[in-house]
């Protein structure tokens, strides 16, 4: 049989018998299922007592969850991390070590806050940042808690937290990264404002052909002079192969014969010298 945990209300024929006022209203007196819960083995009559627990508590678990409203969280989100964290917390109790209030509460909040760190960011930021973004925030506000007191400096924090000043900066810095910024995002106000997106700069495709002309100079400079000469009317001068054909007397097709073999050529080179390159890389870093 199930204990009804419903609170009672002291009447005036109750005051010599009431027991002490608990801290919240919503901390029931569930001392008993607790202690039934410990006792019971796995089955259908132990999940109905740990259901019967989280009932009870639930309300608790609601208030903490309100604690972290307006955080860019749906109160109903916060609401069910806290609900998951009760569920932990009443899991692992143990009814001799005191009140579960005192352990629970501990247990929900430190729940909420995990998903704050681990899910609100908006890009996957390293636990150790998190953990220095929370050293400094705690550092600024202790710092800055006196009326008139001044905005604490990059030192002043280091020395207020035994942090080195680049790990403050690397705090400061995700203080400001919580979440991102549209790239569609209006940078200026003026008619002829720029968005974010106009700021980033973009693959630049004349590094490639850099790139592919440096490498073939030297292909070039090993073909007869003959047909450099033709390469050059052909891809420089812009001539046609007729056109290149009569001015050093000879057909059309053989042109277009020295151009198909020139090139493949050069691109042999280019390509010899890229193997060579990456065969003496491999070799200098095995030896």
């Amino acid at each position: 049989m199930l204990i009804d945990t419903t609170a009672h209300r002291p009447g005036p024929s109750d005051t010599t018998t009431a027991a002490p006022r608990r801290r919240h209203d919503d901390a029931p007196d569930t001392t008993a299922l607790f202690t039934r819960l410990a006792s019971l083995e796995d089955g259908p009559e132990r999940d109905a007592v740990r259901d019967e627990l989280v009932t009870a508590w639930l309300p608790m678990a609601h208030r903490i969850a309100g604690r972290f409203r307006d955080r860019g969280e749906s109160v109903e989100d916060l609401r069910q991390v806290a609900a998951l964290g009760l569920v932990k917390a009443i899991d692992r109790f143990d009814p001799s070590r005191g009140a579960f209030e005192s352990y629970a509460v501990p247990t929900i909040t430190g729940e909420v806050k995990r998903h704050f760190r681990d899910r609100m960011w908006a890009l996957r930021v390293p636990r150790r940042v998190q953990e220095l973004r929370n050293k400094v925030r705690v550092a600024r506000r202790e710092l800055t808690q006196n009326p008139g007191s001044p905005e604490p400096s990059v030192t002043d924090i280091a020395a207020h937290t035994g942090l080195t000043e680049e790990e403050v900066g690397a705090g400061m810095e995700a203080l400001e990264s919580f979440s991102t910024l549209s790239l569609d995002a209006e940078l200026s106000s003026d008619d002829d404002g720029y968005s974010l997106a106009d700021t980033l700069g973009a693959a630049d495709a004349s590094y490639d052909v850099v790139v592919d002309r440096e490498s073939a100079k030297e292909g070039l400079r090993k073909l007869p002079e003959r047909e450099r000469a033709i390469l050059y009317m052909r891809f420089f001068e812009d001539m046609t192969q007729s056109r290149i054909a009569d001015r050093l007397g000879i057909s059309q097709m053989h042109v277009s014969r020295l151009i198909s073999r020139s090139c493949a050529r050069v691109r042999a080179d280019v390509m010899g010298q890229r193997a060579g390159r990456r065969g003496a890389g491999g070799h200098s870093a095995t030896a």
